[in-house]
């Protein structure tokens, strides 16, 4: 639906986020690709000429490294993933800074974990080091920091990378670029699949058959789907298409599939943050009657609707809440340490001492799934 008003809205986005996905960087062999780094560039370059700041987030560390490695196939083992990686950064960041040179451009390297997203104030430095590379007329080259993060922490793919970025800066559209020109009902490559041009809700999904990554890379088209519905429940609409028509995409944001917001279910930046990109610390467990009183919104949660807890969480920390049979509830910050909230499980709040009566977590501090696009 070229000329939508969510089409034109991105076409004229003033602050976005750009995320190339492995494939849309390397050859065949897993090299870097400069002729398709330069093409990429062009377009940003040409976006910014409109008077856009761009923000990329680009995959393809681990995939730069296995070539200079002698590497053959992508590594499965920690260790030569992260030195894979090592390698890998250096040539990446190199390929990016060397095209943008053309333009007289200076690049800004970023390298984040799942832990510096997790700190509030790792997370608030993040954004003030992206701000300031925008004002200053440099491209802030966004990457997940694959030498030290684990397994068990690790944003997963540079897709949800992207969608925590461009909501931690106030972006205003993030474009998502892959091997795959939109969002389709199944494989394009089979019979019958149809493309989607726009998702309102979670109602244009329900036939929707999403794959994983291919041989260089870690998301596949669900990992993309689950992005763009993440981004655009912190308010920012997604564009997904396909690298090769990244001039297209920037100039006037037609092709590929958009998803939209929903104002009424955004959450703010605290709430996002929380729900999303936080650690949590423990886990309060409630019964059903807390459960259906904190997912209506704007109600806190007390002590009498506590069955229990786990972890040694203190005042102050996320904590993730769970249903009566385990069910992810939503996330909060907790006004008790553990210790503390022990004594108060199932407590009305007239039974507690003066100074325990406040709320477990109050409204204002509490964030739950329950609106999902």
């Amino acid at each position: 639906m070229a000329g939508s008003p969510l089409r034109q809205q991105i076409s004229a986005a003033k602050r976005i986020v750009v995320k190339l996905g492995t494939s849309s960087l390397v050859d065949e062999t897993g090299q870097v690709s400069q002729p398709k780094i330069d093409r990429i560039v062009d377009a940003i370059e040409a976006r910014i000429a409109r008077g856009s700041d761009v923000v990329v987030v680009s995959s393809g560390a681990i995939a730069a490294g296995m070539g200079p490695l002698g590497l053959k196939a992508r590594p499965r083992d920690l260790a030569t993933k992260q030195a894979a990686a090592a390698v890998g950064q250096i040539h990446l960041a190199q390929s990016w800074g060397q095209s943008f040179a053309r333009y007289g451009r200076t690049i800004g390297q970023v390298l984040l974990t799942q832990s510096d997203a997790g700190s509030r104030e790792r997370a608030r430095n993040a954004q003030r080091t992206i701000d300031r590379l925008r004002q200053i007329g440099a491209v802030p080259i966004v990457n997940e920091n694959d030498t030290v993060a684990t397994s068990e922490m690790r944003f997963g793919d540079n897709d949800r990378l992207s969608a925590i970025v461009a909501t931690l800066i106030s972006a205003d559209a993030l474009v998502l670029l892959s091997d795959v020109d939109g969002l389709y009902t199944a494989n394009p490559a089979l019979p019958g699949a149809r493309r989607i041009d726009e998702v309102v809700t979670g109602a244009d999904l329900e036939d929707v058959q999403a794959g994983d990554g291919g041989v260089f890379g870690t998301g596949g088209m669900a990992a993309k789907v689950s992005a763009a519905r993440l981004a655009t429940r912190g308010g920012v609409p997604v564009l997904l298409t396909a690298s090769s028509d990244i001039e297209r995409a920037l100039a006037t944001a037609e092709g590929g599939t958009v998803f939209h917001t929903r104002p009424e279910s955004k959450l703010n930046a605290w709430k996002f943050w929380a729900l999303y990109a936080a650690d949590a610390e423990g886990v309060l467990r409630l019964d059903a009657g807390a459960v259906k009183a904190v997912t209506r919104g704007g109600t806190s949660l007390l002590a009498v609707g506590i069955t229990g807890i786990e972890g040694d969480f203190h005042a102050g920390d996320i904590v993730e809440i769970l249903g009566p049979d385990s069910e992810v509830v939503g996330r909060g910050e907790v006004a008790y340490d553990a210790a503390d909230l022990a004594g108060m499980l199932g407590r009305h709040t007239s039974e507690l001492e003066a100074h325990r009566q406040r709320p477990v977590v109050h409204a204002d501090y509490l964030s739950n799934y329950a609106s999902r696009l």
